[in-house]
């Protein structure tokens, strides 16, 4: 089995994106221990590349890919 590290940041970010938007309708998502994971392995990501992910507009343009350091 690959962890996290061997798979590439595009899949990680669709995976993480496809299943934080059914939490709503899966509230046991919320409780996930893998979505957990996912979401810190791509926090770490994310603040490694300069964002600050504790402003949803940085966080959200860095998954979809679109962020840019100003």
């Amino acid at each position: 089995m690959k962890s996290l590290y061997e798979y590439s940041l595009e899949e990680i970010r669709l995976i993480y994106q496809l299943l934080h938007s059914q939490v709503l309708d899966s509230p046991a998502l919320m409780d996930s221990d893998l979505l957990a994971d996912i979401q810190s392995y791509l926090q770490q990501q994310a603040t490694r590349d300069g964002v600050d992910i504790s402003t949803h507009s940085e966080w959200s343009a860095w998954l979809d890919g679109m962020f840019q350091k100003s």
